[in-house]
């Protein structure tokens, strides 16, 4: 004989209302953990230290005075033997110094040398003036082949002596301007005549100088 089970046994007509009141008390304990405080008691308390406080001094600048250095020590005298027994010497002035004689006086200097003297003059009553004029001197001045291809201009200076009888001598360049322009300068003053410089009506030796132009013609 077979049992049957009885129908209120059955679980299964009672499967729906477990589910519902599985997901209802699913639901009731995810409110509670939602309004649950979960945090700490209480915020951890974090002690900042203090920080230093670091002042700062103003450093005085000190002038370090320079104290001279002593003096130095006195030497210590050492004492040397001497038997020699210096005798006292008794000066006679007046036996050697007759003040109503006649003094003698001490040989003159020695002449100086003429040589070392300068024999001419730099300014006089009348000054040499060049014959011709300077520019007839200017005319005899070839100008130099280096000095054209170069294209040198410029002004030279000669300095020289004019004598008793109005000639050049000593001419010097004292400057130029290279190129052989120097050496035409020189050739051209040294061919120069002057009137002879006078001082006190008689012709001297005079210090003179001459500028020599230098320049290409376009």
């Amino acid at each position: 004989m077979i049992e049957r089970k009885k129908p209120d046994a059955d679980l299964r007509n009672y499967h729906t209302v477990f589910l519902e009141l599985g997901l209802l008390v699913t639901l009731i304990i995810f409110i509670i953990a939602v309004r649950m405080d979960i945090t700490s008691l209480g915020p951890d308390e974090y002690v900042i230290d203090e920080q230093e406080v670091v002042e700062m001094e103003e450093i005085i600048q000190t002038r370090q005075i320079e104290t001279p250095p002593p003096p130095p020590r006195p030497p210590v005298p050492v004492e040397v033997p001497n038997d020699e027994i210096i005798d006292d010497v008794d000066i006679d002035i007046s036996a050697d110094l007759d003040l109503g004689g006649q003094l003698s006086m001490p040989p003159p200097p020695p002449p100086a040398d003429d040589d070392d003297e300068e024999d001419f003059f730099v300014v006089v009553e009348d000054m040499p003036e060049l014959i011709g004029g300077l520019g007839e001197l200017q005319r005899q001045i070839r100008y130099p082949e280096m000095a054209r291809r170069a294209g040198i201009e410029g002004r030279v200076f000669i300095q020289f002596i004019v004598n008793e009888r109005g000639e050049v001598e000593d001419p010097q360049v004292i400057r130029g301007i290279g190129g052989g322009a120097d050496e035409e300068a020189l050739r051209v003053v040294s061919q120069a005549k002057f009137t002879p410089g006078m001082q006190r009506g008689r012709p001297v030796r005079v210090q003179y100088s001459l500028p020599i132009f230098f320049r290409l013609q376009n």
